[in-house]
């Protein structure tokens, strides 16, 4: 696997996936090395010829106004981590903290920051050493960013914080530091404010979701392509003339996602070809518009995130060449939370229409199937509470789709009365997310067990396949069993993409 070079130019969604999962190893970039070294020189120079700068040798927030001596700035930076390392709950997971110290330090290689490159290095240490703050999930407002959680990824630097264990426990970084004979990071002047001001804790967590959510997207495609089959639905809705009507990129791509999917024909489409029904119900008639709609959001989601994690959301900002250093506002998380906060809302109002096409598969009226894919109907209930089980989660969803960054509180004495809440969106994503794929295991259970309870006829020669590798998790349903256990091995079977095989989908 090829190292990472750091940069702070173009780091990508597949880097820090790469990176939080596969442990991907990270370098800083020897280019970067010269405007890092630049910044911290130019902010020395002001700190000896007595400029006041907020953070640098003043207090934070509605202490702006307090300036610290040259013998307190030390103990200004090592108090501002302690004091604000008061996350609570449950703590991210370690794949996430791993994203976390990635856009850290992707940040601060960007030269805007005045830190010395040992700052960003330790960084890069703990990640390539498999060194794991432990990060509470709670307590960020999302400005001047996520104070509270990248805190205690800073006090893990200094030896001061907890990190996580071989064996799934807390420890105290300062021994794990110890037994790999490195020493913790002591701190100068404005490193301590440069470690937790930015987004980088909503932004990671959302980019990791933004990830899944893709290959959600693209299962849904096949998912749903599986329905129509067990439903016998047209392929007409899928016309290549249609997107040309209207040109919303992501319709276009579900639309020619369902064609491969489903292909020109099938016996099973070959055996209602004269039914005489004229259209589909909306479900299945209106996936290129729907599954569209949620891919431009997400489309454009990768896009902010992507630019704010290649950028410098410190304050104060330091330009050498310019000869400023400007206090401002670019920790506020607000770019972040909207498009997560909306992204939620594609996610949730997609997965809502599997619901409605599950609701299909079990309906007699509607599918021509046996009531709720039963065999044997009476004795036997069939998919009766999966279609539950999805209308739960999907009602769960609806109510994490009431958008965080619409709130705000004040804090710090009012100083700070704008917030942006942007982790609680994170956080939020997160979770529609992981419900979302369970929603769709639940139509992939049902869509299943219907197309083959129209046998000898098969599906498209893709979904052939589909059901072949399926059939190897989870077998047909001939009798009533445990559900659960199934929804389980498929939730899996579509966030690892094993569903896809070798599908070539957009998204």
């Amino acid at each position: 696997m090829k190292t990472l070079k750091l940069n702070g130019q173009d780091l990508n969604i597949q880097q820090v996936w790469d990176v939080a999962h596969k442990k991907l190893e990270v370098q800083l970039d020897p280019s970067c090395l010269n405007q890092i070294q630049s910044s911290r020189n130019y902010l020395d120079q002001k700190m000896s010829a007595g400029e006041v700068m907020y953070g640098v040798n003043t207090g934070f927030g509605s202490f702006s106004d307090v300036v610290i001596s040259d013998d307190k700035l030390v103990d200004l930076q090592k108090n501002l981590i302690r004091s604000h390392a008061c996350g609570v709950g449950d703590p991210f997971t370690q794949i996430e903290s791993r994203a976390i110290m990635l856009l850290r330090a992707n940040a601060l290689v960007r030269g805007h920051s005045g830190v010395r490159a040992e700052v960003i290095e330790q960084i890069l240490f703990f990640i390539n050493k498999d060194i794991v703050p432990v990060i509470p999930q709670q307590g960020s407002v999302g400005a001047s960013g996520d104070l509270a959680p990248l805190a205690h990824l800073a006090l893990a630097l200094i030896g001061e914080g907890e990190v996580w264990s071989k064996d799934g426990q807390y420890v105290s970084s300062k021994i794990v530091l110890d037994n790999l004979g490195r020493a913790a990071l002591e701190l100068k002047a404005k490193e301590g404010l440069s470690l937790i001001n930015g987004c980088q804790v909503m932004t990671a967590v959302g980019l990791l979701s933004l990830f899944d959510c893709q290959r959600l997207l693209r299962s849904a495609d096949v998912i749903a392509a599986l329905t129509v089959e067990a439903l016998k639905g047209t392929r007409r809705a899928f016309h290549p003339l249609i997107p040309k009507t209207r040109l919303h990129r992501g319709e276009a791509i579900t639309s020619k996602n369902m064609r491969l999917i489903l292909g020109e024909s099938s016996e099973i489409a070959e055996s209602h070809k004269e039914c005489g029904r004229v259209q589909d119900a909306y479900s299945l008639r209106c996936i290129p518009a729907v599954h569209g709609a949620a891919k431009d959001a997400v489309a454009h989601a990768l896009q902010v995130l992507e630019i704010e994690a290649n950028s410098s959301t410190d304050n104060p900002l330091v330009f050498v060449k310019e000869d400023e250093i400007l206090s401002c506002g670019n920790f506020h998380g607000e770019p972040v939370a909207f498009q997560l906060d909306f992204l939620a809302i594609a996610m949730s109002g997609m997965l809502s229409m599997s619901e409605c096409r599950i609701e299909k598969l079990i309906n007699p009226a509607m599918s021509g199937l046996p009531a709720f894919l039963a065999t044997d109907g009476g004795l036997q209930s069939g998919m009766m509470m999966v279609q539950v089980t999805a209308a739960s989660l999907v009602s769960e969803n609806k109510i994490l789709s009431h958008p965080a960054s619409v709130d705000s509180i004040p804090t710090s004495a009012d100083k700070e009365d704008h917030v942006s809440m942007g982790t609680i969106a994170a956080r939020k994503l997160k979770s529609i997310k992981e419900n979302g794929a369970s929603i769709l295991a639940c139509e992939l259970l049902c869509a299943a067990q219907g197309v083959d309870l129209l046998a000898p006829l098969k599906p498209s020669g893709p979904l052939q396949n589909t059901m072949k590798n399926l059939r190897e998790v989870v077998p047909f349903a001939d009798e009533d069993r445990v559900f659960s256990k199934d929804l389980r091995v498929l939730k899996d079977f579509i966030l690892d993409g094993q569903l896809m095989d070798k599908l070539e989908l957009g998204v």
